[in-house]
């Protein structure tokens, strides 16, 4: 009989790798470390993007659902899936494939690692509906402290779940770009531009998706009183259509846009030019008050003033490298008050070259280090 082939690790995630950024970042460290990887997840719609030196996929093909049965058929179908794959450290990428990797970790006498990339029991779906959040309470309980080693996005999500669990504080991996150069690509302006919007105002960006709480809606609502300035959602989102309704009934279209999204490494080319970068989750959860958007940290490569949600940790970032503003992200005039009082600052290119400084702080070069000293210490050695 043929032996198996054996990985260094195995990758858990749902929802589709070629969408995920902070997964692809991740395996790109892994592979310039020489570990093999075999990643499984749900798969997409997304065109594939090549993968690096020693990684392989497949796809875990599963029916969509919800609910604790849901999980319980996607935990199943990933250790099926992975059951006869021999490594030496299960990765779980997210909650939902924990327990599949704890499982199968044990029947090949290996570890797992787990990726806190949200505070899971306390995300907007679990609010007003306490018997979720028990359950996914439960779910780590069970596991988190068979981890070999568990990594997160922020400091307080980090200092949570060492309190709720009796843990060792786990290692903060931010969601910050790789500084590996840029796409060729065209700037927002010269995007407008191009469909014969040529205006020098002020030019304010939100990147990313457009869903629910994320604070689009007051956005909009919020350019009534921002007469000289023009906003672009550069994405794509399931509330985008509501949005341009929104922006229509106001009078609001000649100076609200909507762009597709750019590859990653095209968004730093896109920002040339941009005024004031929006980020402005809803304080509807724990997980939105300790979050750490990845759009925060692309304004920041950019060298863009941002004005962001007035929560715990988007605050520390702002205020400590004084980078821009906050605000209440609930209140439009609250919203339409600070963006006045930054475009008319004299501290706007202070903010710009503060945030270009900040740069050297949160660069995937120093938070992938972070990772690759926890997948380090994790894999059982030989």
């Amino acid at each position: 009989m043929q032996e198996k082939k054996s990985y260094d690790i195995v990758f858990a995630i749902t929802g589709d790798l070629h969408r995920n950024i902070r997964a692809l970042k991740q395996l790109r460290s892994l592979s310039e470390s020489d570990f093999t990887v075999f990643v499984l997840h749900l798969g997409g719609n997304t065109p594939p993007s090549k993968l690096p030196k020693g990684v392989t996929e497949k796809t875990v093909r599963l029916t969509d659902g919800s609910g604790p049965r849901y999980f319980r058929r996607l935990s199943n179908a990933f250790k099926k899936a992975m059951v006869n794959i021999p490594a030496r450290v299960y990765h779980a990428s997210d909650l939902y494939t924990l327990r599949a990797c704890a499982t199968i970790s044990a029947n090949h006498s290996a570890v797992y690692t787990f990726d806190s990339r949200e505070y899971y029991a306390h995300v907007s779906a679990t609010t007003g509906r306490p018997w979720v959040r028990w359950w996914w309470n439960m779910e780590q309980r069970q596991f988190l402290r068979g981890a070999a080693g568990i990594c997160t996005v922020s400091e307080s999500i980090a200092n949570a779940l060492s309190k709720d669990f009796s843990i060792p504080k786990p290692v903060i991996v931010e969601n910050t770009p790789e500084a590996t150069g840029t796409e060729d690509g065209l700037s927002i302006r010269e995007m407008l531009a191009e469909r014969g919007i040529e205006d020098n105002g002020d030019l304010i960006a939100h990147i990313g998706q457009m869903k629910k709480d994320r604070g689009c809606e007051q956005l909009v609502l919020s350019m009534k009183q921002v007469p000289d300035a023009h906003l672009v959602f550069l994405g794509y989102g399931p509330i985008q259509p509501e949005l341009e309704r929104l922006t229509a009934e106001h009078n609001l279209s000649e100076r609200i846009h909507f762009l597709p999204p750019v590859p990653p490494r095209a968004i730093q080319n896109a920002l040339v030019g941009v005024s004031i970068g929006i980020t402005m989750l809803l304080d509807t959860c724990l997980n939105h008050r300790y979050a750490l958007p990845n759009k925060l940290f692309d304004y920041i490569r950019a060298g863009v003033p941002v004005l962001g949600a007035d929560l715990v940790e988007m605050r520390r970032v702002i205020k400590t490298f004084d980078i821009g503003q906050t605000a209440d992200s609930n209140d439009p005039n609250q919203i339409s008050k600070a963006l006045k009082s930054m475009l008319n600052s004299e501290d706007l290119s202070k903010w710009s070259a503060n945030a270009m400084t900040a740069t050297e702080t949160f660069t995937w070069s120093n938070a992938s280090q972070r990772f690759l000293g926890l997948i380090n210490q994790a894999v059982p050695k030989q």
